[in-house]
């Protein structure tokens, strides 16, 4: 099946030809991550109906769960008022959306003590990542 893309014309991609995605669990409306997409790695999201990023670390396309297991399925996409902000809405496998093996890659917060910040680490790791990432 091919897609009609005539639909990404309306995204306003950065000058590297990325958009940037966050990626809410539909259930829960937990965010889970932020990644970016190119064009290729949206056609592939909606073609298939699993989360594909594209990974700026490893320069590729990146199937969301395609090591872990933890796949992303697909159930909305929404894209924001200026255009250049894409949100995924998903049913998150495994319950592990961060490498680091939590739940979601927004696990540290902020605290303030004695007009001191500090970031403290908020979120236990569901599995270790060694047992997750060969």
């Amino acid at each position: 099946m091919t897609v009609n893309i005539q639909w990404m014309d309306r995204i306003q991609w950065n000058n590297d030809g990325f958009i940037p995605v966050v990626t809410q669990e539909a259930s829960t409306k937990s965010v889970l991550m932020l990644a970016w997409m190119n064009r290729e790695a949206l056609v592939k999201t909606v073609e298939s109906g699993q989360a594909i990023y594209w990974s700026r670390a490893r320069n590729k396309l990146w199937a969301k769960g395609e090591e872990s297991g933890h796949i992303q399925k697909v159930i909305e996409i929404r894209l924001d008022c200026d255009s250049d902000a894409l949100l995924l809405k998903v049913e998150q496998f495994g319950d592990i959306a961060c490498h680091t093996g939590r739940h979601s890659c927004f696990y540290n917060k902020l605290m303030s003590e004695n007009d001191m910040n500090e970031w403290v680490i908020a979120d236990p790791v569901l599995k270790a990542p060694d047992t997750i990432y060969p």
